[in-house]
């Protein structure tokens, strides 16, 4: 690519500045298309949520949409997830200092193309940067009337990791702890008076009996609705002329660990793992090889032999693992796989909410075998007490954290069987203090 499409550089100075470089036109464009035409270039386009499902994001409005225009809802509501707590990623915040004014301006238009009463952008207190520019963004949209009377409200949160789960953000959003419901906010969102699947019951003094009561939300991430411009502006078939046919447009990854240059940079979807690692991080240091990566800590561990797979949702699917949220934690010929085990698992099990005690329990105990492990003390019925609980610890879930902990401690300790048994006849692994990369600036 020529330009960098979404991490513009230099960074937009304020809203004139954001309008001189083309913005606007994606909600320009919405206006004049009107609601179900602009669902409609967003599903042409095949942009997939950014936030780490993969999720189409023109099937998610669509739905959304259905259920105000046919289903009964209602009240519609739009939420920008902006509280970016996935280990070694950092490109929300990136985009965020970048540009805010795109992120809010795609929140606007999918406000705009659900019918949304409200929209939201839910950001992590402690990111002082970031919510600072999106308020000042949203203030100065506000004041040149780009919203309509669509009230658009930034809401500051707690620093845990389930904060960033979109039903955890619903909570937050509502005023409660980010406590993670059963049904999805495309089903139960905002505000919702439906019987509750939440930790706190619904509203009170409404009937729960009528489906319009459910609140139907999309939830995006900061990513997608920063690119939702530029298809907006550009065309679907701009969209669709980058990355593959099941991945269109680009991703702006991280690359954190063993590298020369953490870094945050933009990269067309397609691009060999290996090529964005050496892009966007500089590659590992002379001497050293990439003994593996994890894509934050939501999917399988990618071996240093699958480096070539493309960086796309169907290329690392393809090698068993996943693309997340385009956070990549390189790890080179130093590490123990045990150590790197033990980092997440203790990392998950500290997260964990306790709602479900398969959960917090199994991600407990996990960790407790694998510290056990890097001692060198434990014994083969501690190795089948860490499998019988990565087979159970998502029994009854609520959220993913216990999935993320089922596949990558799973994956991991397939890739250190020899360490594993070192580690039984009394040979402890060599220890680098490892710690998951839950970035605070990069």
């Amino acid at each position: 690519m020529a330009e960098a499409v979404l991490l513009v550089d230099p960074p937009v100075a304020d809203l004139a500045d954001h309008l001189a470089r083309g913005g606007g036109a994606g909600l320009d464009r919405a206006l004049s298309l009107g609601p179900g035409a602009t669902i409609q270039e967003v599903i042409l386009s095949g942009l997939r949520g950014r936030g780490g499902g993969g999720f189409p994001t023109g099937r998610k409005w669509q739905s959304v949409r259905d259920a105000a225009d046919g289903g009964g809802a209602e009240r519609t509501f739009v939420v920008c997830n902006g509280a970016e707590g996935e280990p070694a990623t950092f490109k929300d915040r990136a985009l965020i200092r970048a540009n805010p004014y795109a992120v809010v301006e795609g929140l606007a238009i999918a406000a705009f193309a659900v019918g949304a009463e409200a929209a939201y952008i839910g950001t992590k207190a402690s990111f002082g940067p970031e919510s600072e520019r999106l308020v000042a963004a949203v203030e100065e949209m506000a004041a040149e009337g780009l919203f309509g009377d669509l009230p658009v409200q930034v809401v500051l949160g707690p620093d845990d990791y389930l904060f960033g789960e979109e039903t955890g953000l619903l909570q937050v959003i509502e005023g409660s702890d980010p406590l993670p419901r059963l049904v999805p906010p495309y089903i139960e969102g905002l505000f919702a008076t439906v019987p509750g699947s939440g930790w706190t019951p619904p509203v009170e003094g409404v009937r729960p009996d009528e489906f319009a009561a459910s609140n139907p939300t999309v939830v995006n991430n900061v990513e997608t609705l920063a690119a939702v411009c530029q298809v907006l502006a550009r065309g679907p078939e701009w969209h669709r002329s980058l990355g593959t046919e099941r991945s269109p447009g680009v991703v702006v990854a991280t690359v954190v660990g063993d590298v020369v240059r953490p870094g945050v940079g933009e990269v067309e979807l397609g691009t060999p793992l290996r090529e964005v690692i050496d892009r966007v991080g500089g590659g590992v240091a002379p001497g050293r090889t990439i003994k593996a990566v994890l894509p934050g800590v939501a999917n399988p561990l990618i071996t240093g032999d699958a480096l070539d797979a493309p960086c796309s949702y169907e290329g690392l699917d393809a090698v068993g693992s996943g693309m997340g949220a385009a956070g990549f934690w390189v790890l080179d010929d130093t590490t123990s796989m045990i150590e790197t085990a033990r980092a997440v698992s203790g990392f998950l099990a500290a997260e964990s909410c306790g709602q479900c005690p398969a959960c917090k329990l199994g991600c407990t105990a996990v960790t407790e075998g694998l510290d056990r492990l890097l001692a060198a003390t434990a014994t083969p019925e501690d190795v089948e007490v860490m499998a019988y609980r990565l087979r159970t610890v998502t029994d009854g879930n609520r959220c993913y954290l216990p999935v993320q902990e089922q596949r990558v401690i799973g994956s991991v300790l397939a890739n250190c069987v020899d360490e594993i048994n070192d580690a039984l006849d009394g040979v402890a692994p060599t220890l680098r203090g490892l710690e998951v990369p839950k970035l605070t600036a990069l």
